[in-house]
């Protein structure tokens, strides 16, 4: 395995690896990106705007030379993508993925290949967009942004050495930890904001009079409200590929909730203020953190 892959296979060329390929192509580290899919006009794009090199329908002649490939579709596609490339696959061959959920890639790549290849270094960029597709995407996406990869037991070193220079050439910080704790903690901080924000506006969307209430939405709701224009087809996804952490996570956004609504009912203005207090010195104290 080349702790340097020269050859990066992309399959699916949208946002997120689009925005890697062109990253890729700003540092001038790769001698070819090669892009994988089943639809040949949106491969088109990705070539136009200059994500990748090549772009094919076949498989094998993706895989062919490949060093290393990037799955770059959604969650919910891993297992039906993975069977048309198990014929393909090398043992010298490093995968990676881009999901916002592990442990059902883990899973679904277990279950199809029968078990897990050396080469196989499961990754997830901590930066993305409300917007989808390789029109989207941008070289500087990932710049100073964390990328989060989960070496497991059977990943070679060389191969978690390979995602780790990958992510770092595309000017990313790259950060290692277990698939357990990363599924836990993005369900905290980003699969239960996209459930309640997708929730917000669709409770407001069956209001007869949602019309107006929304032209009367203010800054505040628009920023809150913004990711609720991610791709709803990739957020059911995650949902229910993490589904025991986002579960885990709604059980104690409801248990809160619960709790000030009965603040608000009591009309505890004491118990009000520190709610808010408390959460206003976390964020404060966080700030950089919150908007990276």
């Amino acid at each position: 395995m080349n702790t340097q892959p020269q050859r990066i296979c992309l399959l699916g060329v949208g946002l997120i690896a689009g925005s890697l390929g062109l990253a890729l192509k700003r540092a001038g580290v790769t001698e070819r990106i090669t892009g994988l899919g089943r639809d040949p006009q949106r491969l088109a794009r990705a070539r136009a705007v200059g994500a990748i090199d090549h772009a094919t329908t076949d498989p094998a002649e993706a895989l062919a030379d490949a060093e290393l490939l990037v799955l770059g579709v959604p969650l919910g596609a891993t297992a039906t993508v993975m069977r048309e490339l198990a014929p393909h696959l090398r043992d010298d061959l490093v995968i990676t993925d881009v999901g916002s959920a592990k442990g059902c890639v883990v899973d679904d790549l277990r279950t199809v290949l029968g078990g897990l290849p050396a080469g196989f270094v499961p990754g997830h960029p901590i930066a993305g967009t409300e917007h989808s597709g390789v029109e989207a995407a941008f070289a500087e996406l990932f710049d100073g942004r964390r990328v989060i990869i989960t070496p497991l037991e059977s990943s070679a070193g060389a191969a978690v050495s390979a995602v780790d220079w990958l992510w770092r050439q595309a000017g990313a910080e790259v950060t290692a930890m277990s698939v357990a704790h990363h599924d836990r903690m993005l369900a905290i901080t980003s699969h239960l904001p996209h459930l309640l924000a997708f929730g917000l506006v669709d409770m407001l969307a069956q209001d007869p009079d949602h019309e107006e209430i929304l032209g009367y939405a203010a800054g505040g709701f628009r920023d809150f409200t913004r990711i609720a224009s991610s791709d709803p087809v990739m957020w059911r996804d995650i949902c229910l590929g993490n589904r025991d952490a986002v579960l885990e996570a709604l059980g104690h956004f409801r248990r809160d909730l619960e709790q000030l609504t009965e603040k608000v009912e009591a009309a505890d203005a004491a118990g009000l203020e520190g709610v808010f207090r408390r959460a206003k010195a976390t964020r404060d104290a966080h700030k950089h953190g919150f908007e990276r």
